[in-house]
């Protein structure tokens, strides 16, 4: 798909171009980052779509986002709803920044229980995008990149990838 289509390489391309002047100019450091953040929109996409099938079909399917959640080090609890793409995107971005580092990316690391590979695997795992700036456009970016492959697969009969098996 990506070597058939200029315009999704050309916003991969920007994204990545956004990171290297948002100050974070180690290739690997920048492709951590970005993949939790596309962890994040497909995790609370492909909830959604879940939660929609069940509605649907009748079947019985508890969201990852049912609940509260205890942020790590407090007594706060946060409604789990606020952790969703499709809810912080809408944050300006101070606010969106401080609540993806203290909140969603916290509930990530710790998504399947503490005892599971996903979290064992995560526990060193940290998110250091350091202006709001920075996470605004990359959000946006995404959102534009994301567009394009669902554009891309209705209009072309091509479906996206990807190894979500984790969700």
């Amino acid at each position: 798909m990506l070597q058939s289509n200029s315009v999704l390489k050309s916003k991969i391309d920007q994204l990545w171009n956004k990171f290297w002047a948002g100050g974070i100019s180690n290739p690997l450091t920048a492709i951590e980052q970005i993949t939790y953040l596309l962890f994040m929109k497909r995790l609370d996409d492909l909830d959604l779509k879940r939660v929609s099938d069940a509605d649907f079909t009748g079947e019985i399917y508890v969201s990852k986002f049912e609940g509260t959640f205890t942020i790590p080090g407090t007594d706060q609890k946060e409604d789990k709803q606020t952790l969703r793409w499709s809810h912080f995107k809408h944050m300006a971005a101070e606010e969106m920044l401080s609540h993806v580092q203290m909140k969603v990316f916290p509930f990530l690391k710790q998504l399947n229980g503490n005892e599971s590979p996903f979290t064992e695997h995560m526990k060193n795992a940290v998110f250091i995008i350091p202006k709001p700036s920075l996470l605004v456009e990359a959000i946006s970016t995404i959102e534009e990149m994301f567009a394009e492959i669902e554009k891309d697969a209705s209009e072309g009969g091509q479906a996206f990838q990807g190894c979500w098996y984790l969700l």
